[in-house]
Order: structure tokens, then sequence, then C-alpha cells
């Protein structure tokens, strides 16, 4: 669909109206044209909205598709200054990225307080990234796509915007990096516990006298002789081994 304008000499002076059209492709392959919509007398500004929000039904595919903001041939209005030719027919979508789901896990991140409890444990003014951000990128990873850090540096990482969210590069997701990463945590795991639980009754109002939470299921490879925690026992993932 696009706009047509005619004028009109009524009373001495020019008129100039608008319609909605629409071409129609007929039976022997030619196209014409019917008037879905008499808009009258309008002025620039709205037409300059006409222009941006018209659809065109594609009578080859059956769909209605955005066509350009303003027609190959129409020339843009000067009020129109952040406005550009687009053609459609000619874009590309290259490296989609994930964006919504890792932003959202990112803001539970800043709603825990994660970012400043993080920093102040682990970071080193010695390191190019710091280690709260690889941090923050292996917990996302486990919210949004659960896998192993080798996958993150492999795969996972570049087919999201994490880079973006967190204001650095590929250099982040470097296997050695994330496998570092974790050796810093468990000395901190009493005080995360503590702190967690301070931010879920803040957040939530919570009041209790004894607080009980899962733990995901833990096994070792091999024989672990010298491993007395090692032992067989109960499995919840029926393992025999």
């Amino acid at each position: 669909m696009f706009l047509r304008s005619y004028k009109r000499k009524k009373n001495g002076k020019w008129h100039e109206y608008f319609s909605v059209v629409e071409n129609r492709r007929v039976a022997n392959g030619t196209t014409v044209q019917r008037t879905v919509l008499y808009l009258g007398e309008i002025t620039s500004s709205q037409e300059n909205a006409w222009q941006k929000t018209l659809k065109v039904f594609d009578a080859d595919s059956g769909k209605h598709e955005q066509k350009l903001l303003f027609a190959d041939q129409a020339v843009i209005p000067e009020s129109e200054v952040d406005s550009i030719k687009v053609k459609i027919s000619q874009m590309q979508l290259c490296r989609p990225r994930s964006f919504g789901n890792c932003w959202l896990a990112c803001r539970f991140w800043q709603e825990l307080g994660l970012d400043e409890f993080w920093q102040e444990r682990i970071d080193d003014s010695r390191c190019d990234i710091s280690w709260s951000k690889v941090l923050k990128l292996l917990a996302v990873n486990c919210l949004v796509e659960p896998a192993g850090e080798f996958y993150v540096h492999r795969q996972w990482f570049d087919k999201t915007a994490m880079d973006e969210l967190l204001a650095t590069d590929y250099r982040i997701a470097s296997k050695d990096r994330l496998y570092r990463c974790l050796d810093r945590i468990p000395e901190h795991k009493d005080d995360l516990c503590k702190h967690l639980k301070s931010r879920w009754e803040d957040m939530f109002g919570i009041e209790f006298d004894v607080l009980l939470y899962d733990l995901t299921s833990t096994y070792f490879e091999g024989l672990c002789e010298q491993n007395p925690k090692a032992k067989f026992g109960y499995s919840r993932d029926k393992r025999s081994d």
C-alpha cells in the first residue's frame, strides 16, 4: 500500500487530497490499483506518519510486509532529519546473537548485589579483565544454557551479546581464564551464602527459623581411594557406579 495524492481546484484555490491505494494483481498478470481508504486533506506531519506506517500486501507470498520507510523514488521531507532510505530486499542478518535472556540474567545478578560482592573479593587490579565479570559470564551461562566451560569458550560466548553486556571482548571467554576463575570461588562460599540469605530477606521480607536448600548431584570419577568422602551411597541419578 502507498499514499496517492491528487489536486483539485476549488473556489480558485488548489487543494491536495490523499488516499491509501494498494496494488492488486489480476488474472491476466497485470496490476491494478484499488483505493482502500480516502483520507481527504491531511497535514504534512500526518502524511509523514502515514508514509512510515503503511504496509504492503505481497500477493506472491500472501503476507503483509513492512516496506521502505520511503519509496525509492520518494523525496524525504526536510523535517525528517533522522530519516534514511532503506532497501529491505538488500538487507542481511549477520551474526545474530542472543540478548534478552542474557540481559535478564545480568539483571538478576545485579539485583542480588553480586557485582559488588565479588568485586570486593576476587578482583585483581593487575588483571586486564576483572574476575568478577568472568564469574558473571559463567553464572549467566548456567542460568540461560547450562554447559561446561569449554563449550562457553568454543561456542556459547560468540552466540550471545555478553561482550556488550559486560563491556569486554572475547578474551574473557578464554578457556584458561574460565577454569582459573573457578579456583577463586570456594573460599568465599560461607560469605556468599550469608549474602544471598540477607538479600532474600530484604527483597521479599522473609522471616524463618530454618532454611533448607537443594543441592545438585555430586559424584566422583575413578576409584578415589585416597578420598574419604568418595563412598558408594544413594544416587538420585540412579547411578550404580
